[in-house]
């Protein structure tokens, strides 16, 4: 019966190493620029949000706000990245669906292109879930079984 090899056991070759960590720094910047433009103007953000429809709009932005910080946090530090990654993934479908959907496309075909660029972004987040965050600079913190 051949034995299992273990997470443990594999080894991380510098560029893979570095490509991990670049990935996980481009994750975070992109959050924590979305974040620090809700901080630098919450109510433009509420406005947005309204613009599209959805109720107690200052709410949401803060609420949007406030996963931000944890997403970028998570990336960062690699705690809990697999599941920061698959609900960064959600939330990326859902405002591309949201504010760059369909009924978007008819007033500015720019929009079809932000829409299709979300994807590019829910791609990258649903391949990091299943990767990890690496073994470098991470607290590897998450799902039990998992190295």
């Amino acid at each position: 019966m051949p034995s299992q090899i273990t997470q443990s056991q594999i080894t991380q070759s510098p560029w893979q190493t570095a490509a991990l960590l670049i990935a996980r720094l481009i994750f975070a910047g992109v959050f924590l620029m979305a974040v620090s433009f809700k901080f630098m103007g919450m109510e433009a953000t509420a406005g947005y949000i309204a613009a599209a429809g959805f109720p107690f709009p200052l709410f949401l932005a803060w609420c949007a706000a406030i996963l931000e910080v944890a997403l970028v946090l998570c990336f960062l530090t690699g705690a809990f990245f697999s599941q920061a990654a698959l609900v960064a993934s959600a939330y990326v479908l859902f405002l591309g669906l949201a504010f760059h959907g369909p009924s978007h496309w008819a007033g500015n075909q720019a929009e079809f292109g932000f829409f299709i660029d979300h994807f590019s972004f829910l791609a990258g987040l649903l391949f990091a879930a299943v990767h990890g965050p690496g073994k470098v600079l991470s607290l590897n913190l998450g799902w039990p079984g998992r190295a």
